[in-house]
């Protein structure tokens, strides 16, 4: 793999019958804004890239991944007729053009796959390009002779995919968050999850991590939190008589020395904020990352996107943000480009970035923010009838 200096971006995707889209082709840049209504399918084009990482990690592969998704019927678009085959396809480049080589390779992997008979499901198709290049192309004819073989990806076989690990890597880095606070409270928490996209074990992430750069993360952590959370002056793991680990917090007061605060008396936002920076700090892979604005003051979450991009200045990686939220888009600097429309229709959401809507640029030009423009597309026409409910 590429070294973590020079990580790579999904630069490309292609989808077919996947869940709420019936056909979407969409350019992807460095940092993304999804925008939509509710059920529009903002969970579920993040869902792409988990996907993807769950073929290749340690306890999964294709048939978990889809079994987890509760089979291929449940990820099959509803809008799906005569063709029933789900496909994904993505572009892959490195996030600085190049790699450290000087060379810019570009990654392509495309899978179709359905259910047979049984409902098993079945890959179709799968493909490896690497710089126009095909390295695999499947079916072969191995696969024809024993079609068993199609229940299994290549991506997910370390004695298949040594041509293409470099990617395999890639899809492993793929690090998703929506930190649920009560699940990191939690006293008893499961034992075994690593990197549980809810937060359970949240904390025996910080503590796993070597004491060194878990400090310096906690103190660049504790510098960003001192602007939302004034009273907070220090931050650090903790350990109880049965050696289970906490954050702690000391927060000033009236008192000399202030007083320390464990996570379960820490607020929902407090704790939502502490994780998102901690994501942010961990790992060079596409982060993605489900409404960070919640819990959060609409002051804070305006300057959500401008850490996102001094972060991305320094370390090149790759964020996809799904929000509801008009503040979060309206800082300067967020480009046309980056915002994504989901937009609901009887055939399948469609995907759209906001620099095709005709008078985006002119209405920007005229005053308008990033996030007044974006949200007026993605209104749900009759939001004002909820008023009518009677009890």
């Amino acid at each position: 793999m590429a070294k973590t200096e020079t990580p790579y971006r999904f630069a490309w995707l292609r989808l077919k019958n996947w869940k709420n889209f019936r056909s979407v082709e969409v350019e992807l840049p460095l940092r993304v804004f999804l925008v939509g209504p509710n059920a529009s399918g903002k969970s579920n084009l993040l869902d792409v890239f988990r996907f993807l990482r769950d073929l290749v990690s340690p306890a999964g592969g294709f048939q978990s991944a889809i079994e987890r998704r509760h089979g291929v019927k449940a990820l099959r678009c509803l809008a799906a007729r005569r063709d029933p085959d789900i496909e994904i396809h993505v572009r892959v480049l490195p996030t600085c053009g190049e790699d450290e080589s000087g060379v810019s390779t570009a990654w392509e992997y495309r899978l179709v796959f359905n259910q047979d008979a049984q409902r098993r499901p079945r890959i179709q198709e799968e493909e490896v390009l690497k710089d126009g290049q095909v390295l695999l192309k499947r079916p072969t004819e191995e696969d024809k002779r024993d079609p068993a073989r199609l229940s299994q990806t290549h991506l997910e076989q370390v004695t298949m995919n040594q041509s293409f690990r470099e990617l395999v890597k890639f899809f492993e880095s793929v690090y998703y968050l929506h930190l649920v606070p009560q699940l990191v409270r939690e006293s008893e928490r499961v034992v075994g999850r690593h990197r549980d996209p809810y937060g359970s074990d949240f904390l025996e992430q910080v503590a796993s991590t070597p004491e060194k750069i878990r400090n310096a993360r906690l103190k660049r952590i504790l510098s960003a939190l001192g602007i939302a959370v004034p009273q907070l002056s220090a931050i650090e793991l903790w350990r109880d008589v049965k050696g289970t680990p906490h954050l702690r917090g000391r927060y000033e007061h009236w008192r000399t020395h202030g007083a320390w605060q464990t996570e379960e008396q820490f607020s929902d936002g407090t704790l939502r904020l502490m994780g998102l920076l901690w994501a942010v700090l961990d790992g060079t892979g596409p982060l993605l990352l489900e409404e960070p604005e919640l819990s959060l003051h609409p002051e804070v979450v305006r300057y959500i996107p401008l850490m996102f991009a001094r972060v991305q200045s320094r370390r090149h990686r790759q964020i996809m943000i799904s929000t509801h939220s008009t503040e979060m888009l309206q800082g300067k600097g967020i480009g046309l480009k980056e915002v994504l429309l989901l937009i609901p229709t009887p055939e399948g959401t469609l995907v759209r970035p906001l620099a095709s809507v005709q008078e985006a640029e002119n209405l920007l030009s005229g005053g308008l923010t990033v996030g007044d423009i974006a949200m007026a597309h993605t209104r749900p026409d009759k939001a004002h009838q909820l008023a009518l409910f009677e009890p």
